[in-house]
């Protein structure tokens, strides 16, 4: 303490847990810079393993500077330690994390001979206590991911961000995360670092420690510096909507035309977040005849990213030659086409499947199905229709997505019908409907004749019953929309569905 007063700056110990010192700190007189502590990642580790003991010169309590070191760094302990200018008699404070909902307890100032200690035992009964916590809160199965979910938006309405945070936890779900707590943040301004202020930065990084998660999803689009922000300080794996979006569609391709598109939007994502170091970012010769120093690790990754981009657009393009073929010859045959189009899990596939009888996957998951599936529909005197089933559309797509799956959409070119199905019970159906048709306007599909489905009205007397006033909305909105209600599980209710069918392609036959 002498020492730091006499140098008119703050000095800092950090001590790991057998009381060896593994950094000196010499600050200035308002704080202290923490290096970074590579030799000390967390990993899976609740706490870091050392604890920072430093001097105040104003006599001051710890600060929140200090606690934000505690949380963002998950130190042991931070202790504070302060003397009038030529006493003898010191006072320090300590501050450790704990299972309380603040996630810190803060101790007041006391006297160093009287000083009541929190040693290497108390640490790890701590840890352990955190553990069991975790434990005893979650129902994960081994090695699953446990992920917060985060919305961060400026000038935002409330109700809008909750509805896409819980289209996010679906997304979750459908990818096989356990969700254990979400976080909206309603800034005016958002931060360029870290998206989130730092506040709520800390909040997140207790939250993730007292519930054992191990994954932040952002519900926004981050850039790859924000990324790996918020991953340096908070030591968590972190995902946006994007990335999510397209790891369920790596999952869930199974035919090569759906793996090349999924891999294609997977590298168009990944090449603008590769990172590197080092001033040799380009092939570069050195001097007249010399060779220069080459090509870095970066240079020919992004290199070997950009040549397999190019291989698989050409093989899409392969592949959009053979659906093209087989396009023509439907189109020869003079069968009317109709493809069901709709936001994810509306109900396509089995609307497909109870029209056709046929037995495409189906799952109350979001993007259950990806890949493309035709079937003919037979209807009375002989009469037949192609009935396609697509890729459901949601808001947010990634790009990246969007434009390698042009190639599966060009389907809906060739259709003389969309079958818009909407699913009526859901509260948020109306804004699904614009997304949908924003998607189609996008894809220059909004000319083709469209006929809207409301799905799922078996699920409308319960929603009766627990709000009358959401149940009449549908209603109205099915009048405003001129629709045809169905139940996709159940055959009987598709009979008027059919007869607009017939009544639109074979009107004379009445």
């Amino acid at each position: 303490m002498e020492l730091s007063q006499e140098l008119r700056r703050q000095l800092g110990l950090l001590i790991n847990r057998h009381g060896s010192v593994e950094y000196l700190i010499v600050g200035d007189e308002k704080g202290l810079l923490i290096p970074e502590l590579k030799d000390y990642p967390l990993g899976r580790k609740r706490l870091l393993g050392l604890r920072l003991i430093h001097t105040h010169l104003k006599q001051e309590p710890l600060s929140e500077d200090d606690l934000t070191d505690l949380k963002l760094l998950r130190l042991d302990l931070i202790a504070a330690l302060t003397a009038p200018p030529g006493s003898q008699c010191l006072t320090i404070q300590l501050a450790h994390l704990s299972c309380a909902p603040s996630g810190i307890n803060l101790r007041a100032p006391q006297s160093f001979d009287r000083l009541i200690g929190y040693g290497s035992d108390d640490v790890v009964a701590l840890e352990r206590e955190l553990e069991r916590a975790v434990k005893a809160g979650t129902t994960a199965r081994e090695g699953q991911e446990q992920a917060l979910l985060i919305s961060v938006r400026a000038g935002g309405e409330r109700h809008e961000v909750e509805d896409s945070l819980a289209e996010l936890q679906e997304l979750a779900r459908t990818a096989g995360v356990l969700v254990l707590d979400s976080f909206i943040q309603l800034p005016r301004k958002l931060n360029p670092r870290t998206l989130m202020g730092e506040g709520k930065l800390q909040e997140v990084v207790i939250r993730a420690l007292q519930r054992g998660a191990t994954l932040l999803i952002f519900d926004q689009e981050l850039t790859p510096a924000q990324v790996r922000a918020i991953s340096a300080m908070t030591e968590l794996k972190v995902l946006d909507r994007s990335q999510l979006i397209l790891d369920i569609f790596a999952r869930r391709a199974t035919t090569l035309d759906g793996k090349v598109q999924v891999e294609l939007a997977q590298l168009k994502y990944l090449l603008p977040r590769l990172s590197g170091r080092g001033v040799q970012m380009s092939r570069l010769m050195g001097g007249i005849g010399g060779r220069g120093p080459g090509e870095t690790k970066l240079e020919t990754d992004r290199r070997r990213i950009r040549d397999r981009i190019t291989a698989l657009e050409r093989e899409l393009e392969e592949l959009s030659r053979g659906r093209e073929q087989r396009r023509s010859r439907r189109v020869k045959a003079g069968v009317p086409i109709i493809s069901i189009v709709g936001y994810t899990n509306a109900g396509k596939s089995t609307l497909l499947n109870a029209l056709t009888k046929s037995e495409v996957f189906t799952e109350n998951l979001l993007f259950a199905t990806l890949d493309t599936s035709s079937r003919r529909l037979r209807l009375p005197r002989d009469r037949e229709v192609i009935i396609t089933d697509t890729v459901g559309f949601i808001r947010s797509l990634p790009k990246s997505l969007m434009g390698a799956f042009k190639a599966t959409l060009e389907e809906l070119r060739d259709a003389d019908l969309l079958l818009h199905l909407v699913d009526a019970s859901n509260p948020r159906f109306e804004d699904q409907v614009c997304q949908v048709r924003a998607i189609l306007e996008e894809l220059e599909l909004d000319t083709i004749p469209e006929l809207v489905v409301f799905n799922k009205i078996d699920q409308l007397e319960p929603l009766k019953k627990r709000d009358t006033i959401a149940f009449l909305r549908v209603r109205q909105a099915m009048l405003r929309y001129r629709a045809i209600s169905v139940s996709a599980v159940d055959r009987k209710s598709l009979t008027s569905l059919l007869d607009e069918l017939k009544q639109r392609f074979w009107p004379e036959a009445d």
